[in-house]
């Protein structure tokens, strides 16, 4: 992984050592909250709805197992004791004390960590694909281009102030497991006949108040122009986009304003200025940011103790489910990434005591090569585990709570803090996503359900991925009392779709239920071999609105 050089490491020492002295100024009440804000948040500093919260950036999800023990030991030492993963992989710690976190951030520097941009009108933490680098399907490894971009937009002078904030997305393999068409930008990237990198560049998708799609802006993009041409992009963004209402600030809204023929245009005569400039991407600065990113050194895994690995999926049911649901695919043959499982009723969707996020530093040291992903589902992955491996990694995993064989079914929920701690949700998302994990908890269910993504948001801004989950929970005021909005047939990936309202909304107590007829729905008219995605596209909403309504 991308390694601090020592101007890396001077500019985030620096950035410490200023904000140090901006919360001084601002505690002594020499900096007023307005002069504050702007400070704070681009420090990743937000005040929740019961104190401050501290959201740490983990650019593109990867984590050395030294920086997850540091994250435990911030966890442990300035907050409650754990920290919750989110769907842009960064890490929340909810309850540090506001005169602590210069101190914290000192910490995060000495392992090259920071908060920089993780909140405010800038271009927020880019991520990609969870299994970068080992996939199967991958075309081209996009973490060095992830690193690029970090590096060209951390601190970039033009856009510390845009309309609103920015989200970039990447994904180098054929299917789209970073979500690229609901981003402000996404970028995927392929290989043309010449084994040249191309870029695909999308532009205008989001979620939130107005969710959308994003559209092609480019299509084959020459890799030596990636930065040149999102100058431009976001240089068009940051003249011509909203700033009398926050609401209608995204990029979205003006490339649906402008149409996506109009925003190319104004994009290519931007980029007309840019195009072959010092930003000119070249081989050289390619192969020295690849450099970074080199696979490890992995021993042969021989034939007899792959076939042992399949023996015993065969024999020990426990295993064999925890090998179908959370071991996936790898480059490499006799490897597999492993998918651990932050999914439990006792907790939040996400969070992970100080203890297991040591715990799993050991784990990733053991079996991994030191590596740790987290991903947009809000699980971690040990990307490289040798399969003569992977029974005593289970077993360890058995004894943290985190083998739960899940993944992919409904009970992989995705979940945002909700009005439990955020001070702009209408409603609670934990205990919907706790009484619905109460409600399905047996296996032989879940599996006969297939894959099955149920995402819970607890405010428009739509945290929880909602209008994305095959089933989507939205949390709604009405009267100052909570309610639940629930809408399907969203999705991520290559088809990636918007959710549409099922029909009015229904009280907390009532949601289980609601989810318990939809899905009896879904069993009652599929087709062989059909997922609930497939049978709720067949034959649309209307059966399950007549039956949850009836």
């Amino acid at each position: 992984m991308y390694r601090y050089d020592s101007h890396d490491q001077t500019l985030v020492n620096e950035r410490v050592a200023q904000f140090r002295d901006q919360m001084e100024r601002y505690l002594a009440g020499r900096l007023s909250e307005e002069e504050f804000l702007p400070l704070r948040v681009q420090n990743g500093l937000y005040i929740q709805r019961y104190a401050p919260m501290l959201r740490i950036a983990i650019p593109y999800g990867m984590l050395a197992s030294y920086q997850l023990r540091k994250l435990g030991d911030l966890a442990r030492d300035y907050d409650r004791g754990y920290g919750h993963f989110t769907t842009r992989t960064n890490l929340q710690l909810n309850w540090p004390r506001l005169e602590s976190v210069p101190d914290m951030l000192a910490e995060l520097a000495s392992v090259q960590m920071h908060a920089i941009q993780t909140s405010g009108n800038d271009i927020r933490n880019t991520t990609t694909d969870q299994f970068a680098g080992v996939a199967e399907d991958e075309e081209v490894d996009p973490r060095p281009w992830c690193e690029l971009i970090r590096q060209w937009s951390t601190f970039h002078p033009e856009f510390a102030y845009l309309p609103r904030k920015f989200k970039i997305a990447v994904t180098g393999a054929s299917e789209d497991r970073a979500a690229i068409q609901v981003h402000d930008v996404g970028l995927r990237l392929w290989r043309d006949a010449q084994g040249e990198v191309r870029v695909r560049v999308l532009a205008g998708g989001g979620l939130g108040r107005t969710p959308m799609i994003g559209e092609v802006v480019r299509e084959d993009l020459p890799w030596q122009h990636l930065l040149t041409y999102l100058e431009a992009l976001v240089r068009v963004y940051n003249l011509f986009g909203r700033r009398d209402n926050k609401f209608k600030a995204r990029i979205k809204i003006l490339v649906k304003a402008l149409g996506v023929e109009e925003f190319r245009r104004r994009v290519d005569e931007e980029w007309a200025h840019l195009k072959d400039g010092p930003q000119t991407l070249t081989r050289e600065s390619i192969e020295r940011m690849a450099s970074h990113f080199k696979d490890p050194e992995r021993r042969p895994v021989s034939a007899t103790a792959i076939a042992e690995i399949e023996a015993l999926r065969s024999r020990e049911r426990a295993f064999g489910r925890f090998m179908t649901n959370n071991v996936h695919a790898h480059k490499v043959p006799g490897y597999k990434a492993v998918t651990l499982s932050l999914k439990r009723r006792e907790h939040s969707p996400g969070d992970v005591t100080w203890k297991q996020m040591h715990q799993v530093a050991d784990l990733a040291d053991e079996y991994s090569f030191g590596e740790i992903r987290v991903t947009h589902e809000q699980n971690l992955v040990l990307t490289d585990v040798p399969m003569d491996r992977l029974e005593a990694l289970w077993r360890e995993l058995e004894t943290l709570g985190m083998a739960n064989p899940t993944v992919g079914t409904l009970a992989d929920l995705i979940c945002c803090p909700g009005g439990d701690y955020c001070a702009l949700a209408n409603a609670k998302s934990i205990p919907v996503a706790q009484a619905i994990q109460e409600r399905f908890e047996d296996l032989d269910f879940l599996y006969d359900l297939g894959p099955l993504d149920l995402n819970i948001s607890g405010c428009m801004n739509a945290c929880g991925h909602h209008h994305v989950g095959h089933i989507g929970i939205l949390g709604v005021d009405k009267k100052g009392e909570e309610w639940y909005q629930i809408s399907l047939g969203g999705t991520q990936g290559n088809a990636a779709s918007l959710g549409k309202i099922l029909g009015p909304s229904f009280s907390r107590d009532a949601v289980p239920d609601v989810i318990d007829t939809l899905l009896k729905v879904y069993v009652g008219e599929r087709n062989d071999d059909e997922t609930f995605l497939d049978t709720y596209r067949r034959i649309g909403l209307k059966p399950f609105k007549e039956r949850v309504y009836a």
